[in-house]
């Protein structure tokens, strides 16, 4: 057995175990079961279950899978798929690169600029842009891009349900924001350097990897 293998055979029997203990706190019929306590029990297996569903993964990448394949069974692109659960190498270093959000406040930030840009504060927004992106996204390049995004779904009237998707790729920390308009969902994309300055704002398909 491989070491994947062990680790996957460990972890399932450790899922096991906390689902079984989780169903015997739920208490008989006349005494309520304590639910914080069923809270903090279901966040820690649902924290196994994603650790369990990794392994998987790359034991399916290991005999061979696809990221196509892999992305078909869960219902998202081979992109995405990928962005999840693989393991990329730094060609500049040879080493794995870092998946780890660092910025702690990405979501809200994005939110915030996002709204800011939407609404017209560009003063406001552009505090947060890194040079080139202060260069480029002009007042022009804004309507430009906010009128071309009117054409294909009509005015907007707010963000969408569901959270913001925060993930990092490569050097970026990207999140990803739903946003409604009259006639179909978009989303807002904003990618933070190193710097934590914004490299990058676009309003997108839903389904844009």
């Amino acid at each position: 057995m491989t070491e994947s293998s062990t680790s996957l055979a460990s972890l399932c029997a450790l899922l096991a175990e906390q689902a079984s203990v989780l169903a015997g706190s739920m208490g008989a019929p006349l005494t309520p079961p304590a639910y914080l306590d069923l809270v903090r029990r279901s966040q820690d297996i649902a924290g196994k279950g994603e650790q369990v569903l990794k392994l998987c993964v790359q034991q399916a990448r290991d005999a061979g899978h696809t990221w196509q394949e892999i992305g078909d069974l869960l219902g998202v692109t081979r992109q995405a798929a990928f962005q999840r659960f693989g393991k990329p190498i730094d060609p500049r270093t040879g080493e794995p690169m870092d998946k780890t959000v660092h910025m702690a406040d990405a979501a809200e930030r994005a939110v915030a600029i996002v709204t800011a840009v939407l609404e017209g504060r560009m003063d406001e927004a552009r505090r947060s842009f890194n040079t080139e992106v202060l260069a480029a996204f002009t007042d022009e390049v804004r309507g430009n891009g906010l009128a071309t995004v009117t054409g294909l779904v009509g005015a907007f009237e707010g963000f969408a349900e569901g959270e913001p998707f925060v993930r990092r790729i490569g050097d970026h920390t990207v999140v990803d924001i739903p946003l409604r308009y009259e006639a179909g969902d978009m989303k807002a994309r904003v990618a933070f350097d190193t710097d934590e300055k914004v490299a990058g704002l676009f309003i997108l398909a839903p389904d844009t990897p």
